[in-house]
């Protein structure tokens, strides 16, 4: 893909976005699976739903452009991803694995906040407003779900951890 004007680079990201999602919705299921805290469980099936409408609202900007969200892996979340994978192959006491769980999706979530920032950027200076809005919710929610993971984490998950097989 040549990159000859800022429209070319938004319409990039906005593909590497898509597939980021795309991926993220297969991954989150094993995530909630491998959850044990049942408020964790909780998080990633919540944010499942939002996962799918953050494509719903990627495939409703690419309609008004006229084009496909389609063509492009994101290299970047399918390494992210493959991470956690690796993770969750790991023999760890159930608190362990949980605030492991929460990092490899907080990991995800600043990727995600990065790259909507951007594209929402780039929608306002061309003009996008529609678009821009829609973005803009999504960083909010990818934002809220990071708060809510650190809460989680804050909270209960990691000082379970702490204890996990005496460890205190």
């Amino acid at each position: 893909m040549k990159l000859g004007s800022l429209e070319d680079l938004y319409v990039g990201e906005l593909k590497d976005l898509y597939s980021a999602e795309n991926q993220l919705l297969k991954a989150l299921p094993r995530m909630a699976k491998a959850a044990s805290a049942p408020n964790l469980t909780k998080a990633f099936e919540s944010h499942l739903k939002q996962t799918q409408t953050h494509v719903a609202r990627l495939e409703k900007i690419f309609k008004k452009l006229g084009g496909s969200p389609k063509g492009k892996k994101c290299k970047a979340m399918e390494g992210l991803l493959a991470e956690g994978k690796e993770l969750m192959a790991e023999e760890a006491e159930d608190a362990v694995m949980d605030a492991a769980l929460i990092g490899a999706a907080q990991r995800v979530e600043h990727y995600e906040m990065a790259g909507y920032g951007c594209v929402r950027t780039y929608a306002r200076l061309l003009g996008h407003t529609d678009a821009a809005d829609l973005l803009q919710k999504t960083l909010d929610e990818e934002g809220a779900a990071d708060k809510a993971l650190t809460e989680l984490a804050e909270t209960s998950i990691n000082s379970g951890a702490k204890v996990a097989n005496g460890s205190v």
